[in-house]
């Protein structure tokens, strides 16, 4: 069985910074691309940023352009998402989420392309 384990969330003032990470474990896998997402109460789980494993190409969501930087570490297979300038309005739990298959150009921006969840990290940003 895969699972995916992130941590790194926490409290935090508006301006300020968290660094989430994902590890998975147990059984192995080649994942193609990684993925965080975000869910706040009462709304729809929500694109924050992917990255291709091989060549590392990135997509960000325009609301966390210029503030949030993904990046992977290939030996221990980890994932992390630097998050700077926090806003209040990025407070939700966090996913991180593992895609097998090679998918086209903004299919990793889609919850159902991703094959593996992790159980979410919550971040609050106070004002």
């Amino acid at each position: 069985q895969v699972q995916l384990v992130e941590t790194g969330g926490g409290l935090v003032q508006a301006g300020g910074s968290l660094r989430l990470s994902c590890t998975p474990s147990g059984r192995t896998f080649s994942s193609t691309a990684m993925g965080w997402f975000r869910q706040a109460p009462g709304k729809e789980r929500e694109f924050v940023t992917a990255i291709t494993w091989k060549i590392g190409i990135t997509d960000y969501a325009d609301s966390v352009k210029g503030r949030f930087t993904i990046s992977k570490y290939i030996a221990n297979n980890t994932v992390y998402l630097q998050m700077n300038n926090l806003r209040p309005e990025d407070t939700a739990v966090y996913y991180c989420a593992a895609n097998l298959r090679p998918s086209g150009s903004g299919a990793l921006r889609v919850p159902r392309m991703y094959d593996y969840w992790g159980q979410g990290t919550q971040v609050t940003v106070s004002s």
